[in-house]
């Protein structure tokens, strides 16, 4: 099966051969690692600054785009059967008719874009992987944006100076700190296959 995380990903590399037992426990400990992430909640509005687009990117980058995706679509059905996985500790499917739910529609979607474009090679070198996570980013504030219009009947222009432009800054940190991980990541690695 094609199923699991390719070898051009760094967990792929990292761990191969990935089998479906190292796959599905991938899965579990990204959707884990997503869920301590959107406790990392400060409230500024009706929409908190959380560590959860941080983690989604890194993970879609991380385990590329199927078992990214796989591994956030795990963490959206953790908290809404009730574990208090989104922000703040909170949980139930209701989060995803309120302000934040245009956000986590988006997010295996962004996750499988940022995956795809690690898997070809994108995630090696910084430009490029800050590249990658920006058009993950933008996947998540364009759900986010779009949902939090159609939900308070907000015109888009003021939808986004509440939904979209308080976060941009912080957007961009989370960005550069993740695409960072990347190429460190590969070097370590190309390091040890080489014992060094």
């Amino acid at each position: 099966m094609d199923t699991y995380a390719k070898p051009d990903t760094l967990m792929g590399a990292a761990l191969a051969p990935l089998d479906s037992t190292r796959s599905v426990g991938l899965v579990i400990v990204f959707s884990l690692f997503i869920a301590a992430a959107a406790q990392f909640s400060i409230q500024i509005g009706p929409i908190p600054i959380t560590g959860q687009t941080f983690a989604v990117l890194l993970t879609g980058a991380l385990l590329g785009s199927r078992l990214g995706a796989a591994a956030v679509i795990a963490y959206l059905i953790e908290g809404a059967v009730g574990l208090p996985f989104f922000a703040g500790g909170a949980s139930g499917i209701v989060r995803f008719l309120g302000p934040t739910g245009g956000y986590l529609v988006a997010f295996p979607a962004a996750a499988f874009v940022t995956g795809a474009f690690a898997e070809h090679g994108w995630d090696k070198n910084y430009p490029q992987a800050v590249a990658a996570m920006t058009l993950g980013s933008v996947i998540v504030f364009l759900g986010g944006w779009a949902w939090y219009a159609v939900l308070t009947s907000t015109a888009p222009v003021a939808a986004f100076q509440i939904a979209v432009l308080p976060y941009l800054p912080g957007d961009v940190i989370k960005i550069a700190l993740a695409a960072a991980v990347l190429p460190t990541g590969w070097a370590l690695l190309k390091r040890k296959a080489s014992g060094k």
